[in-house]
Formats: structure tokens, C-alpha cells, sequence
């Protein structure tokens, strides 16, 4: 049977972490795995890739040191891995979840501020 790597807390580097969470599908799955109540299994995360393309996303954030898997039965069962990464990185997984929008969401527009009262509209407002 394979076993799957799985870095040691203290292997968690921060550009691994950072370039696994530079991806917005993979974002995507830290965003729903942080939103679970402990383990989800790979399947049970509605993505819009190929299932090679999963593939390669699930093992990117495991090798990053983001999640965790193990098999369950003939399902691959995948948890987020906060303890380590909140020990390693204190308030980076929080940043980050906060500065992004939920899933199936866009970002909210910023408002373009209101001009003064003594000056005129910018040409590019209509």
C-alpha cells in the first residue's frame, strides 16, 4: 500500500504554503475544508477540473503541508492541517481565509470615492 508524504510541521515552508494557496481552485478547497466540520473526502468538493487536474491539486496542498489524507474504506478522506500551520505560521491561514471571498463568490467592487464638492467629475465617470 502507498503511503503518502505528508511533511513534518517543522518541514512547513512558507513559499510552499504560499504558492499551494496561490491558486484559486486550491484556495478554493482550503476555504471549503477550513468552512467543515473535520474530515471531507476528496469527491464530496464540487470542482470544476478534470480529475486529473484534482489529482494534482490534492497533492500539491498535501505537499505543501496544508491538508492531510488518509483512506477511509474506498474513499480518500482529506483534513485541513490548522494546528500545524497556525504553530508554524501564527495567523497566516486566517489572513488568508479572511482576504478572500466565500466560494461562488466574486469579490465585492470598491465604490469609486464621491469627487469634492469644488471639483468637477473625473473624465472617466459616466
Amino acid at each position: 500500500m502507498h503511503v503518502a508524504h505528508h511533511p513534518h510541521r517543522d518541514q512547513l515552508h512558507i513559499e510552499n504554503v504560499l504558492a499551494a494557496l496561490g491558486n484559486p481552485v486550491r484556495l478554493r478547497i482550503v476555504r471549503e475544508l477550513a468552512a467543515s466540520e473535520g474530515e471531507r473526502t476528496c469527491g464530496s468538493l464540487p470542482l470544476d477540473v478534470t480529475k486529473a487536474t484534482a489529482t494534482h491539486h490534492w497533492r500539491a496542498l498535501r505537499e505543501a503541508g496544508i491538508t492531510r489524507e488518509h483512506k477511509q474504506g474506498r474513499y480518500k478522506a482529506v483534513a485541513l492541517r490548522r494546528d500545524d500551520l497556525d504553530a508554524r505560521f501564527p495567523g497566516l491561514l486566517d489572513a488568508v481565509l479572511a482576504a478572500t471571498p466565500p466560494s461562488g463568490t466574486a469579490p465585492e467592487p470598491e465604490a469609486e470615492p464621491e469627487p469634492e464638492a469644488d471639483q468637477p467629475p473625473s473624465p472617466t465617470s459616466s
